[in-house]
């Protein structure tokens, strides 16, 4: 797990921070940036390179590598410290609070702000990089990436689309974006996986998420990624989030990954609630009514 850096925050000096710039720029080009670029990209004197670097490996803010020649790379936690720098210096947060989640390809806080918000520090690639490089979609027109790369174009599509969708979708309201970190409300609800619902509300909470999916898809997008573990259920209604695999309605496998959303949802329910949703529910037919824009009930559709 990648320690949260908020506490280290106060302690770093400006010149930290242009020399983490100064590895993150060198990573465009290397996956282990030399020490000897570093006074050029970091735009500090070798003495000032010697002391800074230092000090962020005292942190852990970067790691190093003695093999072929003396390299330096930025850990997750060094670009955890970067992009809340950039949050703070835009005001869009004033402190980071408790965890709130945990996952294989994110992180997620409470920040302070003029409200309550949480902050997403997307992971892909951090455990499993080879698998996520070859699974995601945002990686494929690229032959070599590093894991720096694949989180910052997974919050950047997770971010294009929930301000696509928002406020007609049921997705959380996106704040702010940097880097790999990405700023929204907090949302209400427990997630599907872990709510207890009554057997009578399984299909309507079932319903209302394929509603959702109906809309998005409406609206240009397809989740690609859909289970029981990025749905949040509350009074109000549900929620759907983690997006960074959607994909255009346009994309070659959109239909593919559609029909793959609709069945991890329907095979969860009918695995939970195997008394409430029908088990004739056809997920090709389900599928053609979201298409088309036509989806009322899982039961309607199992009728047709």
């Amino acid at each position: 797990m990648v320690r949260n850096v908020a506490g280290d925050m106060a302690a770093l000096d400006a010149e930290d921070f242009y020399l983490l710039s100064g590895v993150e720029q060198g990573m465009r080009f290397s996956e282990w940036v030399r020490r000897d670029k570093l006074p050029d990209y970091a735009d500090l004197t070798v003495e000032e390179v010697d002391y800074r670097l230092d000090r962020c490996l005292d942190r852990e803010l970067v790691q190093r590598k003695t093999i072929q020649y003396e390299g330096y790379q930025l850990t997750f936690e060094g670009y955890d410290a970067l992009a809340l720098r950039t949050f703070s210096e835009r005001d869009t947060i004033d402190g980071v609070g408790s965890p709130l989640g945990f996952g294989k390809e994110g992180d997620v806080y409470e920040v302070q702000s003029f409200k309550p918000l949480a902050l997403k520090y997307h992971r892909e690639g951090y455990t499993n990089f080879r698998e996520v490089n070859r699974e995601r979609e945002y990686t494929a027109d690229r032959n070599h990436v590093s894991w720096m790369y694949t989180a910052r174009k997974a919050a950047e599509r997770e971010y294009a689309t929930m301000e696509a969708l928002y406020p007609d979708i049921s997705v959380p309201r996106p704040v702010d974006h940097n880097r790999h970190a990405i700023v929204m409300d907090k949302f209400d609800g427990v997630e599907l996986g872990r709510a207890k619902l009554e057997p009578a509300q399984a299909v309507g909470v079932l319903d209302l998420v394929l509603r959702e999916l109906t809309a998005a898809y409406e609206r240009g997008w397809v989740h690609a990624d859909m289970s029981e573990h990025n749905v949040a259920v509350a009074e109000s209604g549900v929620t759907i989030f983690d997006w960074p695999q959607a994909v255009p309605t346009d994309h070659e496998n959109a239909r593919e990954f559609l029909e793959r959303d609709v069945g991890n949802l329907v095979r969860y329910f009918g695995r939970k609630y195997p008394h409430e949703i029908p088990r004739d529910a056809d997920i090709a037919a389900i599928a053609d009514a979201i298409v088309d824009g036509r989806f009322e009930t899982v039961r309607a559709v199992a009728k047709e």
